[in-house]
């Protein structure tokens, strides 16, 4: 099943082969009418689900998505919207960040017949994330839109004239017929509610893509059904009707003039109708991955494969499993969850919050313009926590911690590997690290392919205890982590009046008791100074309101000439109150203290130091690289992987003297080392550094992304080779750093 065919449109020449109502409920907007030009509603007019802002108070664009205005007409603005821009406050006055998008009419089809292959999509899919959203609090904290119906000119920027026409046919079809048109597709139902809610769908993702792209949030999620990235130009298949995320991408080239989009489907099915539709498009990158199987998994695709690179001028942008250079001025995730625990059509062991680790990282990208839309997923509890994982990263909050061993398994070296092969010729960026060697696919054996499961059976049962076992172990993570007040605190000792700071940044004032600074400082004759006993009694305050779990993260700074012993100080701290392990991330000119012990509960990582090297396991020293190609491998090849193999429960960034890093680059470095310590993050500063550094690291640490690196430049020989010399002395205890990409024994230079 699931070929790609390029025949003419209609049901019978793009099959697969095998294996209305009324008006919106409680909508913002009715249906727009179908005017040929994308977004609008008539000549004009503004963009379907658009009103202008009324309010002369809001700084808007002038057009967004609007929503219903608490309490009826806005005073001043004679309209009863109101701008997102104005209706996105907390009830502190800090704007939200995240959308979530609905619409409860996108539960009303379903299947009217029995077909154990498409029972699983069912309207519960929705309701039961929603009330989980709900009960964790977490519905509230966003910009809730409804969602608005497409037009037909908008699903016609993806499929063909007649296939909508089909497709708003069968609001009028019998059951008899409905069945009898859904068997011309692969694993496709229709119900009279389909052309509506599959309308919606597509809607709410455009709505979101515009609240995103105007600014009125940061980022958001699309809750919707039926999913999309199957979905053809001309051909329905595997519960996907229009294809919601291809379309979006579309629209925001067209109504946004956008050039440049990232494509995330982690769906653990191929969308292989996204593929389709861009890969002759370099300006939009795919970038999937999914289960294959070596085709014996749905779809069953050759086109699945790593070597899918695209055709003509795409080739290069369908990435079937590398960013630096592509720079996407907006992300659009294919959030499929049936990859995670207790899914049966996925039959993976994803756990939830392995979501929200995947959400951080592509916040750092497009200025953390980031849009998920809802695809696959059917264990109903494992699917909900996976959605609320989602949506607690999109507002900021940590991530909880991973667990488990951080050790990639050997099928996923074989495909991150064979992706690296294929996609070699058509980056730079993979060019200079070298040639990577393919795993013998003979070592992979089709019969440790897992087979499917029968509902009821012993391996059902099997399967679905575990599933319920870690999903309630989730849950009381979530009480032993609950997200903190304060999110972040920044203790200087002299605030700068032209720092600027988040409403909710705690700004301390408190310092450790005196004893307490005093018997530390002891340690260390600088740090008997005055100014330098004042700073370590707020760092330690500092330090203690984390430890404690009163706070999540903060920044503190030192006199420069105390910056070492002050570091010393809160490491021996840290390890002797409670963390078990400790990443010490040391920017610039700041030696591991001689005595410390290398006993495992430290991993000590200085960037800038003299050269690469690595004493041991836990420590290591690479030069500062030069570029900002060179600075995101470092970050991405070793310092992430290292962090994540480590697992620590608290990270400290010491920017000590002569760091080198531009405001950027300590910002993403910030941003990327919350995941691995559940968001767990002290960083020092020196005194002497600019406001701006503390307020852009502020901000990251309360889950803001950070600003963009500028332009890309390729990493140096010296660096790449640094780092192809670390690898091949970590990996055989950092698992996690094989998949970096090829490890050489070769000293740099």
């Amino acid at each position: 099943m699931g070929q790609h065919s390029p025949g003419p449109p209609g049901p019978q020449a793009s099959r697969q082969p095998s294996s209305r109502q009324a008006a919106l409920r409680g909508g913002v907007l009715g249906a727009g009418s179908e005017s040929e030009e994308v977004g609008k509603s008539g000549p004009g007019s503004p963009p379907v689900g658009l009103l202008p802002c009324l309010d002369s108070a809001c700084s808007c664009p002038g057009s967004l998505p609007v929503v219903p205005a608490p309490g009826g007409c806005k005073e001043g603005t004679g309209s009863a919207f109101t701008c997102p821009a104005r209706v996105a406050q907390s009830d502190h006055g800090c704007a939200m960040r995240t959308a979530l998008v609905y619409h409860e009419d996108m539960t009303a089809a379903q299947l009217l017949w029995e077909d154990p292959e498409c029972e699983i999509e069912r309207p519960e899919r929705l309701t039961a994330a929603l009330e989980r959203l709900r009960q964790w609090g977490l519905e509230q904290r966003c910009l809730q839109l409804a969602a608005r119906e497409a037009s037909e000119a908008e699903l016609g920027l993806v499929h063909s004239p007649e296939y909508v026409s089909l497709l708003r046919g069968t609001q009028t079809l019998s059951t008899r017929e409905l069945q009898a048109l859904s068997g011309q597709y692969d694993a496709v139902y229709f119900h009279p509610s389909t052309f509506h809610c599959a309308r919606l769908a597509v809607g709410a993702a455009l709505q979101l893509v515009d609240a995103v792209l105007t600014g009125a949030v940061h980022n958001g999620l699309a809750l919707v059904r039926p999913p999309g990235h199957h979905s053809q130009r001309a051909a329905a298949n595997g519960f996907c009707v229009f294809n919601n995320v291809a379309i979006a991408a579309k629209y925001a080239k067209q109504r946004h003039g956008l050039h440049r989009i990232l494509i995330v489907d982690w769906d653990v099915h191929h969308g292989q109708g996204i593929q389709y539709i861009f890969e002759d498009d370099p300006s939009v990158l795919y970038f999937s991955w999914h289960r294959y199987e070596h085709g014996h998994f749905w779809p069953y695709l050759r086109e699945s494969d790593a070597d899918a690179v695209g055709q003509g001028q795409g080739r290069g942008f369908t990435v079937n499993l590398p960013w630096n250079q592509f720079d996407p001025e907006l992300v659009l995730i294919s959030a499929g969850f049936d990859s995670a625990i207790g899914d049966p059509e996925g039959q993976m062991r994803a756990t939830p919050e392995c979501f929200s680790h995947l959400t951080q990282l592509l916040q750092v990208l497009a200025g953390g313009r980031v849009c998920a839309v809802l695809e696959g997923g059917y264990h109903l509890e494992s699917l909900s926590q996976s959605v609320c994982m989602v949506v607690k990263a999109l507002l900021g909050d940590p991530a909880l911690p991973l667990s488990g061993p951080m050790e990639p398994h050997h099928s996923a070296l074989e495909s991150i590997q064979s992706v690296r092969a294929a996609q070699t010729p058509h980056w730079k960026s993979l060019r200079q690290q070298g040639s990577t060697p393919i795993l013998n696919p003979s070592t992979y054996s089709l019969e440790r392919r897992a087979s499917p499961v029968s509902p009821g059976g012993p391996k059902f049962k099997a399967a679905e205890a575990q599933a319920s076992a870690a999903l309630s172990s989730l849950l009381d993570q979530l009480h032993l982590n609950p997200t903190l007040p304060v999110r972040t605190a920044v203790a200087l000792t002299a605030l700068d009046a032209a720092l600027v700071l988040p409403a909710d940044v705690l700004r301390q004032e408190g310092s450790a008791p005196q004893e307490e600074t005093r018997a530390w400082a002891r340690l260390h004759e600088a740090l008997a100074q005055d100014k330098a006993l004042t700073a370590l009694g707020k760092v330690l305050h500092l330090l203690n309101g984390i430890l404690d779990g009163q706070v999540s993260s903060g920044i503190a700074a030192t006199p420069e000439p105390a910056a070492a012993p002050t570091l010393d100080v809160v490491i021996r701290r840290s390890l002797s109150h409670g963390a078990r392990r400790l990443l010490c991330v040391a920017v610039g000119q700041l030696d591991r203290p001689a005595d410390l012990a290398d006993d495992g509960r430290n991993l000590w990582l200085n960037i800038r130091g003299k050269e690469a090297a690595a004493p041991s396991m836990f420590q290591v020293s690479v030069p500062l690289p030069g570029t900002t190609g060179g600075f995101v491998s470092c970050v991405l090849a070793l310092v992430l992987p290292l962090a994540y193999g480590f697992q620590p429960d608290l990270v400290l960034v010491a920017l000590g003297p002569a760091h080198g890093l531009q405001a950027p680059q300590a910002a993403l470095l910030a941003s990327l080392l919350r995941g691995p310590a559940g968001g767990r993050v002290l960083v020092l500063l020196e005194q002497g550094s600019t406001s701006q550094l503390a307020g852009i690291l502020a901000r990251v640490l309360q889950g803001e992304a950070p600003p963009g690196l500028g332009p890309f430049s390729m990493a140096s020989p010296e660096d790449t080779q640094a780092l192809i010399y670390l690898r091949g002395q970590l990996e055989a205890e950092w698992k996690m750093l094989q998949v970096a990409g090829e490890a050489g024994g070769h000293g740099p230079g």
